[in-house]
């Protein structure tokens, strides 16, 4: 489930050989790169404090953010947003699925009509269980609530299946359903009796490899330790988690309401887990490189290439998924790192933008120029997208900031839409109303975008950035953001390819590229 970094230590770094050797580029943007008797070992660029080093060989992966969707929202039109998980859909009347009263409810009003909502979210390997209900006993036929895993349509997914008969006895199934036909994989087995309505059960599914799984139990029971189905099944290999209700042919008394709360992702793999690989340590020099090589410059220069510290990217993963808590003694046990979000819920289940480095560590901040802000209501643990990257390359990594004052270019400020075009170091590309070129990117530059999703952005006017991780496994470019649909730190795929390269949100609404 977690993110993380893995180090390559089978082959120990070797520390540079012999003199170092210049070469001057001049771009632009214009470089100096040098070298030792192994080849390139770093790179500066005049005007920015950044420099990339060769190290030791690194890979960056991510995976699924584990999450729970409590419904605690309201929404008459659908299941809305879900925490951490992405958006639900649905089929059919999107007034039929609503979430009220801090549960989701579907409702059945025709006989023998599916209904069916998914989290926006493909996944192959998945743990997933729900509490779910009918809010009366069923009259005239069963009305049954399936957990589905592999859904990519309403005629192509797997699902325990919980049905609750007439007569008040609870049973489970595990079915697949492939182009429309149903086959029974784990015929209905009772599970309990007396059914109330209004009474809660729980359902949990597993697909492992090829190898699903499922049981059911009364809430407020102990969950069975073994699986009441288990079978061996390639079908619907990969797909989203989701709900489907079902009020069975000679169903009276409609519409039947079927309720669901708890819905949590326990584990996933997406079915496509970003994965870079490489060699580049991102370093910040104290000041910009002014173009003149020193004695000074070499000496740090051969100290960075064995230096295994943390750098801008290891950094940037200490925020990600399943990343451990880190406290600062010197900020009297501050939470300075860790699996962070991107901010509190407003009433609608969506992140609220606005967490800045210090609302992270829940403490109020005096900069450097004399501005002061207190820390944010409930951000604690939260970072925004520029709040992000302010806590990367300012508080770890030492670039001055400030909030909105004395913006000179030397300064890391608050806002996306003044750091793009007047933060520290040089633009080494941009472009108006398109994306501009990615020839000269570099590994940790900052990437910034007009995505113009909400939240009182202004067309036109740079509303997000992030890191730049490098090329991943698959040769695309990738990048590291804080954004709302996955609720934090990624470079994953949910809400928006984090990636530079072909046509999504972030590839086309890309205007301009920073280097520190």
């Amino acid at each position: 489930m977690s993110a993380l970094t893995i180090l390559d230590d089978r082959i120990p770094y070797q520390q540079p050989l012999g003199a170092l050797t210049l070469n001057t580029v001049t771009g632009p943007p214009q470089q100096l790169q040098v070298s030792d008797s192994q080849g390139l070992l770093a790179t500066l660029t005049v005007g920015a404090r950044t420099v990339t080093m060769r190290g030791a060989t690194r890979t960056f992966t991510e995976n699924k953010r584990p999450f729970t969707d409590q419904f605690t929202r309201t929404s008459s039109d659908g299941f809305g947003t879900s925490p951490g998980g992405g958006s639900w859909s649905q089929s059919g009347t999107s007034t039929l699925y609503t979430v009220t009263g801090s549960v989701g409810q579907i409702s059945c009003d025709v006989a023998n009509s599916s209904r069916h909502t998914t989290i926006v979210d493909t996944l192959t390997d998945v743990d997933v269980t729900a509490k779910v209900t009918v809010t009366t006993v069923p009259a005239g036929a069963t009305t049954s609530i399936g957990l589905s895993f592999g859904y990519t349509d309403t005629n192509n997914a797997n699902r325990a299946r919980l049905l609750v008969l007439t007569t008040g006895v609870v049973q489970l199934a595990l079915e697949k359903e492939v182009a429309g036909t149903t086959t029974t994989l784990g015929t209905a087995t009772q599970v309990g009796t007396g059914f109330t309505g209004g009474q809660w059960w729980r359902i949990r599914a597993q697909r492992t490899g090829t190898t699903i799984r499922c049981r059911a139990w009364k809430d407020g029971d102990p969950e069975p330790g073994t699986w009441l189905h288990s079978v061996t099944e390639t079908a619907n290999p990969s797909g989203r988690v989701g709900l489907r209700a079902l009020a069975s042919t000679g169903s009276t008394g409609l519409p039947r309401l079927v309720q669901v709360d708890d819905l949590q992702v326990i584990s996933g793999s997406w079915e496509t887990v970003p994965s870079v690989t490489h060699s580049t340590w991102v370093r910040v020099l104290a000041q910009p490189f002014n173009g003149t090589w020193t004695p000074a410059l070499a000496d740090q220069i051969r100290t960075w290439a064995t230096d295994t510290r943390p750098d801008v990217l290891a950094y940037a993963m200490m925020y990600v998924t399943g990343a451990p808590a880190v406290t600062s003694p010197a900020l009297a046990g501050a939470q300075v790192a860790g699996q962070c979000s991107y901010g509190p819920l407003d009433s609608s289940g969506i992140p609220i933008e606005g967490a800045d480095f210090h609302d992270y560590m829940a403490r109020d901040w005096v900069f450097a120029n004399g501005e002061t802000q207190t820390a944010g209501v409930g951000e604690a643990g939260c970072l925004d997208c520029s709040g992000f990257v302010r806590m990367i390359y300012g508080f770890h990594m030492g670039i001055p900031m400030v909030r909105n004052l004395n913006i000179d270019g030397t300064v890391l400020p608050r806002q996306t839409k003044d750091i793009g075009p007047s933060g520290p170091g040089i633009i080494v590309a941009q472009a108006t109303g398109a994306a501009p070129p990615l020839t000269n990117i570099q590994i940790g530059d900052v990437p910034h975008f007009d995505a113009t999703s909400g939240g009182g952005e202004t067309e036109g006017q740079l509303d997000h950035n992030g890191i730049y991780l490098g090329t991943d496994s698959l040769g695309q470019p990738r990048f590291i953001n804080s954004r709302k649909t996955p609720q934090g730190p990624t470079f994953g795929d949910l809400g928006g390819a984090s990636r530079l390269d072909g046509a999504g949100t972030y590839a086309t609404s890309l205007r301009l590229i920073r280097r520190f």
